[in-house]
């Protein structure tokens, strides 16, 4: 897909997860890697009313190059990148009940979602941990999503929101769109006792649609 279809792509997306209620106001951010950089968000921008001209355009180190400023949050989207090079987009949103999942404090906090559907196993992986507090737009959690997603495809900020990768900018966001799915389960069916996927299930999962 060359650059001008991405960034369409990337507008249409964006706008489809702000229709539906996964980002609110300018909260939210997704970038994209090209063959020559990445495409990301501006800062300060709804996902439901960005212009494709407009994206910002960075290097391959990041850098801004083109188009309005990027977000903030730049450092969380390299952070996913550099640590999973077969990584080629990330969602970050503040979708609400993966957010009040990354507010509880009686998870575990290194995979607060259980195996509940082949779908979630399917789109985010075996495990999602959850990356502690940090104030929105410090860059000082770098690391600490780094150092998480080594192990997993998408990692929960505590009390701030999801930050899902995926091997292409449609398979991020339905990543992003599972998950929010999973949440609203296991918030649902707590104080149940639901039945899990098993750990054979879940190995044969991964290794159909391994990605």
């Amino acid at each position: 897909m060359d650059e001008a279809a991405t960034r369409d792509l990337l507008v249409s997306l964006a706008a489809s997860l702000f229709a539906r209620g996964f980002s609110v106001g300018s909260a939210g951010n997704i970038s994209v890697r090209l063959d020559d950089g990445y495409l990301m968000t501006p800062t300060n921008s709804s996902l439901g009313r960005l212009d494709a001209a407009r994206l910002s355009k960075l290097g391959p180190d990041f850098r801004h190059l083109s188009g309005d400023a990027p977000s903030k949050e730049v450092f969380m989207h390299r952070a996913m990148y550099q640590a999973r090079p077969e990584c080629g987009a990330v969602v970050h949103l503040h979708s609400t009940m993966a957010t009040a999942v990354s507010c509880l404090q009686d998870v575990d906090p290194g995979n607060p979602i259980p195996p509940l559907t082949p779908y979630f196993v399917m789109r985010v992986g075996r495990r999602m941990p959850i990356v502690p507090y940090y104030r929105p737009g410090d860059a000082a959690m770098e690391p600490a999503i780094h150092a998480a997603a080594l192990n997993a495809r998408a990692v929960l900020l505590a009390n701030h929101g999801p930050v899902v990768g995926g091997k292409t900018l449609t398979d991020a966001v339905y990543a992003a769109e599972e998950l929010e799915e999973a949440a609203k389960l296991f918030l649902l069916l707590r104080g149940a006792n639901p039945r899990l996927l098993s750990g054979a299930a879940v190995d044969d999962l991964l290794a159909t649609f391994a990605g």
